[in-house]
């Protein structure tokens, strides 16, 4: 999903807009969990990107996603371009003997 979306509606305050805006980004990512894995694959992962405009949208974590999606809102921006592309995910072996998460 490559997408801008505005943060200000004529009519509703900028509070409503910026929670339609997540309820959306929310909705595509567990439309993408639910597809079925292909072979190998153990989970969808995600490329992430966010910012005021395409160019100067960085990459963060989708678990940071909406954190960011508040600072470009808090910025003043009137709309936030968001990038979110699902990739295959690989679960990787923990070395012996680590037991941190």
């Amino acid at each position: 999903m490559r997408k801008i979306f505005p943060l200000t509606q004529e009519g509703l305050h900028r509070d409503r807009v910026l929670d339609a805006v997540k309820h959306d980004i929310r909705k595509y990512i567990k439309r993408e969990q639910r597809r079925e894995l292909p072979d190998g694959v153990d989970f969808i992962d995600f490329d992430c990107r966010i910012g005021a405009t395409k160019d100067a949208a960085k990459s963060v974590h989708l678990s940071a996603l909406t954190a960011q999606l508040d600072e470009v809102a808090n910025a003043g921006a009137t709309e936030a371009y968001v990038e979110i592309l699902a990739k295959p995910g690989f679960r990787q072996a923990r070395a012996p003997g680590d037991r941190s998460k």
